[in-house]
């Protein structure tokens, strides 16, 4: 009888760790900027991702001409073509909220005291050799802080794709954002997964089996519509990237729940 009791409580542990493996997870897009003090791609943002406990907390990074690192979405920012700016010039631009402008370094070593895993996407440079640099000085930044562990990296660049592959640490996950690409292709050239927007997924959702089945992740970036949130948890992806990670986390417990 202790045999059997013994059995069946192994089988329900395992059952419920693989419940959850399978629970799609909240991916803050650009932080959780959303909300009262927060700003796009801000420290704040980071901290406010964290305090909701969402999965991770995605965020832009480029490079300046003095090989800085900097966290920025936009080509140009307030004016500022970021690629041909340096650093100081980079930094000394307000965000929303009333931040500077952060250098990854400061954006790493507030990291340091949060939980969240850090999704970190290098933008497209205009050259190859630019992307080469920025994805070095970005693996030499999180080593240093120590986040090699909980960093994530992703890139609509084919380019920054593979040379993240090469330079992070073996089984760092890298994930191609440009939705062009079948799994197959990912796969070989060691991307942990396929990062697309909602509509290529819709167009190719046996895409979605033919990841998991290749033992790959699938993200979908960026969704906030109530609808097509509801139909990618019932399709089992791994990650939603949202700017509406509250949204998202509600209807992951109702579907939770109604289980």
């Amino acid at each position: 009888m202790k045999a059997k009791l013994l059995i069946f409580s192994v089988l329900l542990f395992a059952s419920c760790g693989l419940a959850q493996a399978q629970q799609t997870q909240v991916i803050a897009h650009q932080g959780f900027w959303n909300t009262p003090g927060a700003a796009r791609n801000s420290i704040a943002s980071l901290v406010k991702a964290d305090s909701i406990g969402c999965y991770g907390s995605e965020f832009d990074t480029g490079i300046t001409t003095d090989g800085q690192i900097v966290v920025n979405h936009d080509e140009t920012f307030r004016g500022v073509i970021q690629q041909a700016a340096t650093s100081k010039v980079c930094t000394s631009i307000r965000l929303d909220n009333g931040e500077y402008l952060p250098l990854l370094k400061q954006y790493a070593e507030k990291a340091k005291e949060l939980n969240v895993r850090l999704i970190l996407e290098l933008k497209p440079h205009k050259t190859f050799k630019q992307e080469t640099r920025a994805a070095e000085e970005i693996v030499r930044i999180i080593k240093e802080a120590g986040l090699e562990k909980r960093t994530e990296y992703i890139s609509f660049s084919r380019h920054a794709v593979k040379e993240l592959i090469r330079l992070a640490p073996k089984g760092s996950p890298v994930y191609y954002l440009n939705g062009d690409i079948a799994p197959q292709v990912l796969k070989a050239w060691g991307c942990a997964g396929a990062d697309y927007r909602l509509e290529v997924w819709q167009e190719h959702p046996e895409w979605i089996k033919e990841c998991h089945d290749l033992g790959m992740k699938v993200n979908v970036w960026v969704v906030d519509n109530e609808q097509d949130l509801r139909w990618l948890i019932d399709q089992k992806v791994d990650f939603i990237t949202t700017d509406n990670p509250l949204l998202l986390q509600k209807l992951l417990k109702e579907k939770s729940n109604s289980l």
